[in-house]
């Protein structure tokens, strides 16, 4: 009889603290990612979901544990080296630049590594961002803006996306449309590390769940078990 072995860990974080100043927000945060996985952090807001990314990233420098992506010990890297390893982070603001243009916002991200996407491709990805390649970031729509900031890191040759609630306060249908996007990126085989409180949304394309209190990571289950989870998941996140 053979037992199946778990995926080898893409990113490893172990045992992750962090602190904003003398509050301490992160408290021993575990969690696995593999290579071409879509892995969701669930939890209300507040619970330490955002700074777990931010803490993987190094913006948050008052931390402690081991966080480990393809082979590179991020504990010891510093910020702008993170990205250059191959970590795209596009947090819940988006960060575009609002006075650029669409073009002008894919063309300004330094290429970090191999393999990113064309402009061409992109617009192929997010034919809205073609038709409004030439308006300045101010005159998009929240949707297209949060196209547009998943299209300047895929530019870049990440490995590895971190984002932050990407759906939030969208319209039904562009939540549609980058529910479709990120399923055609796992396709590909990009690896993603979600913060999303809509489960029934991030339960088309995540392989695993994990369900943070307090920040503590309480629970984690494989995307197979989500239905039987549902009304706990109601309780604890409420929505």
């Amino acid at each position: 009889m053979t037992t199946e072995r778990a995926p080898t860990p893409f990113l490893s974080v172990r045992d992750l603290h962090a602190w904003y100043g003398e509050s301490h927000a992160l408290h021993g945060v575990s969690l696995d990612v593999a290579q071409g996985q879509t892995v969701t952090l669930l939890g209300r807001n507040g619970v330490g979901k955002t700074t777990t990314l931010r803490a993987i990233m190094g913006i948050i420098r008052k931390r402690k544990g081991f966080i480990e992506f393809d082979g590179r010990d991020l504990m010891q890297t510093p910020l702008h080296r993170t990205a250059h390893a191959g970590i795209g982070f596009v947090p819940e603001e988006r960060g575009i630049f609002a006075t650029l243009t669409v073009d002008e916002n894919l063309i300004l991200p330094p290429v970090v590594a191999p393999g990113g996407m064309s402009v061409a491709e992109i617009f192929e990805l997010f034919p809205n961002l073609k038709e409004r390649r030439n308006s300045s970031g101010t005159k998009l729509s929240g949707g297209e803006q949060q196209m547009l900031a998943i299209a300047r890191m895929l530019r870049t040759g990440v490995k590895l996306l971190l984002l932050d609630e990407p759906t939030e306060g969208l319209a039904p249908v562009i939540v549609e449309r980058i529910g479709e996007v990120l399923a055609t990126l796992k396709a590909r085989g990009m690896t993603i590390l979600l913060v999303e409180q809509n489960f029934r949304f991030a339960s088309r394309i995540a392989d695993r769940f994990y369900l943070m209190e307090h920040g503590r990571i309480t629970v984690d289950f494989p995307a197979a078990e989500l239905e039987d989870r549902m009304a706990a998941l109601h309780d604890v996140i409420g929505v």
